[in-house]
């Protein structure tokens, strides 16, 4: 009885309403999830039972926290899915040690934790059951240490609130799925109640705040089997626990494939603009581009990536968004990105094309430079094979940015290339130009033309061959030879990332 009790879940009633909602069951989304026939439940018995006088089962209402472990292209993998079926999901009215177990579990046996969150968050109600309150916290609940060993994926698949936000973003990869999911720290009635406030669920906590604005939430989904495809396809990407390399897989891509187009591919006017993620797939094997955080930071592109196989973090600036400057929402993006990369011993490929921290009066008040500052020391504390592409512009203290100068250990080679169209500096020439010899452009008698002159005369001082010639780049290479180079340095780079997963 209480196994078919379990399986049911929260009855047909409220698996209809759930169904209503465009939602899958609990039970629907692990099975969507993990291989085929490969979940095995762990306390499935957990619940509140009633008993005759005679001591008989009379009734059973299951925890609404299902928990177990399978397995997501053959490995294994620990996972907790909230059944919002039964009373909402709430995290107060269920037994915590059940979902914290999972938790306990997959730090326990070193594998990849995977969170499907549909929870309403706490409830007052619990104080009746109780007859009393407690101090807030889950003693047992490790989810600071989780987030050092193994990779650890939230996704929001209903209105999250207050813990089950933190169950979504206290992770490496979050998804929402766009309308059906929210993520707040409290929701529209508790902002009522403390503000006086009518707002709508998807106003307050959506997609279109979180994922697209704010940067709280990685990536959206277009549905839920869309979500759980996005966290089979980040898994593949990261090893088992920070201690093993992530999977190399066959590569049929030639790793010396050359695009010839490459060669025209960043326009030598710096005010043009053109789109980098049709360089990355053209330099990366084919198909094996996974972006997250695309709709928010958008100056500064993140994804995973294959080099020959091998699994690595990629960056690029977008020039099309906010002119590829370092805004705050980029930083932040970026700083996670890195942490990631590092932690995993993904090896990062950079394109940079980075004219400088966003400027005006909304990026200081913002505290941008706080946030960049934020990168520069996640940048220079990880310690995973970092290699830079200068593909055109490096300028200010963003640009500085663009790989390590010192590291850990204050020996780190800052390694880095640079095709033809690349210029650097502590200034961009034009706006330097404008800047040092404003008064004698206004004073000369065709002001537009001495000013060309200028911008000529130092654009030709700072060719990035005259910085090759002093080797202050190892580097400038034919476009076209990016991707059999980072092929070549790929190979060196997963040997040292070897050794740092055997040290972690």
């Amino acid at each position: 009885m209480r196994r078919a009790a379990a399986a049911a879940m929260g009855g047909e009633e409220a698996l209809a309403r759930q169904r209503a909602l465009g939602k899958m069951s609990a039970r629907e989304r692990i099975d969507e999830l993990l291989d085929a026939g490969s979940f095995r439940e762990m306390g499935q018995l957990t619940g509140k039972a009633s008993y005759t006088p005679e001591d008989a089962l009379k009734s059973f209402l299951p925890a609404n926290a299902i928990i177990g472990t399978g397995r997501i292209d053959g490995r294994k993998v620990s996972i907790s899915a909230d059944d919002f079926t039964i009373r909402g999901g709430s995290s107060e009215s269920t037994n915590s040690d059940k979902w914290i177990y999972a938790e306990r579990f997959a730090f326990e046996f070193r594998m990849p934790l995977v969170r499907l969150v549909d929870t309403a968050g706490g409830s007052v109600k619990l104080l009746d059951q109780m007859q009393s309150t407690k101090i807030p916290g889950y003693p047992t609940w490790p989810i600071v240490p989780l987030l050092d060993r193994v990779p650890v994926v939230g996704v929001a698949l209903g209105a999250c609130a207050g813990l089950g936000a933190i169950k979504v973003l206290g992770s490496h990869f979050s998804i929402m799925v766009r309308d059906t999911s929210q993520v707040f720290a409290a929701g529209p009635p508790v902002v009522k109640q403390a503000f006086g406030v009518e707002v709508d669920k998807n106003a307050l906590g959506g997609y279109q705040v979180h994922s697209r604005k704010s940067g709280v939430v990685d990536n959206e989904a277009a549905d839920e089997a869309d979500a759980l495809r996005q966290v089979r396809r980040f898994l593949s990407y990261l090893p088992r626990h920070r201690g093993l390399l992530a999977p190399r897989v066959a590569s049929a891509d030639d790793p010396t494939r050359a695009e010839e187009w490459l060669k025209d591919a960043v326009p030598r006017n710096s005010r043009r603009v053109y789109d980098p993620r049709q360089i990355l797939e053209a330099v990366f094997d084919l198909e094996s581009i996974f972006e997250i955080g695309r709709y928010h930071g958008g100056s500064v592109i993140t994804c995973l990536a294959r080099l020959h196989g091998v699994p690595v973090g990629v960056m690029a600036s977008d020039p099309r968004v906010a002119a590829g400057a370092m805004t705050l929402t980029a930083a932040n993006k970026v700083e996670r990105f890195v942490e990631l990369c590092d932690t995993f011993h993904l090896p990062v490929v950079n394109f940079v094309d980075q004219p400088g921290n966003m400027i005006g009066v909304e990026a200081e008040a913002a505290g941008t430079l706080l946030g960049a500052v934020r990168v520069l020391r996640m940048i220079e504390r990880s310690r995973t094979p970092w290699m830079s592409i200068i593909v055109r512009r490096a300028y200010g203290l963003a640009g500085g940015m663009h790989g390590r100068k010192h590291g850990v250990d204050g020996r780190s080679i800052n390694h880095r290339l640079a095709w033809p169209s690349a210029r650097w500096g502590s200034i961009p020439v034009e706006g330097g130009v404008a800047a040092a010899y404003r008064r004698e452009i206004a004073a000369a008698e065709n002001p537009v033309a001495r000013r060309e002159e200028l911008e000529a005369h130092y654009h030709r001082l700072a060719s990035p061959f005259r910085t090759a010639e002093r080797f202050g780049i190892v580097d400038i290479i034919d476009p076209r030879e990016t991707r059999a180079a980072l092929c070549d340095w790929i190979e060196d780079a997963w040997e040292v990332a070897a050794c740092l997963a055997r040290e972690a």
